[in-house]
């Protein structure tokens, strides 16, 4: 299935349904905080809705393996993101001025680095059964394994955190 255009169309779909997926929970929280409580209930089935589609586009493409597997692709997107991608971007946004850009793709660069550490531990220790907890930073996205007094990319305090 690899040179077809079926499993083109299964990954175009999946890009387009994770992004509908993120865009409509953002929408839900906005409507939530401006009290229309229909729409942001709306919004938030039809992100769960976009989530199904795309999670059976993936697994239809075969791009679904071994845990190990998963941990070793999740290492290189997100080593290629924080070592590639958004330094691109950010001269970019540099280049024009947008220092609001800047900020977003600064804190998520340095967040993908922190993703792509924990996800070389999570496959160095894949046998281990002892569970650990995630504490996720909900300003920039950085994850931790204990709560910090604050977040080391964007200073938001600990007790913000969010447990996993």
């Amino acid at each position: 299935m690899e040179d077809n255009k079926t499993l083109k169309n299964l990954m175009d779909g999946f890009a387009g349904e994770s992004q509908a997926n993120r865009k409509y929970l953002a929408y839900a929280k906005k409507a939530e905080a401006e009290g229309k409580t229909n729409a942001a209930k709306l919004f938030r089935a039809a992100s769960d809705a976009e989530a199904l589609h795309a999670q059976k586009h993936l697994e239809v493409a075969g791009k679904i393996k071994t845990t190990a597997d998963n941990l070793a692709d999740a290492v290189a997107g997100e080593t290629f993101e924080f070592e590639s991608m958004y330094p691109e971007f950010i001269k970019a946004a540099e280049a024009e001025g947008n220092k609001a850009a800047i900020n977003s793709f600064t804190f998520a660069m340095k967040a993908e680095e922190v993703h792509a550490k924990l996800y070389k531990e999570a496959l160095e220790n894949i046998d281990n059964t002892e569970e650990v907890t995630y504490y996720l930073c909900p300003v920039c996205g950085n994850i931790e394994t204990s709560v910090p007094d604050k977040c080391s990319i964007c200073g938001v305090p600990g007790t913000k955190f969010i447990k996993y």
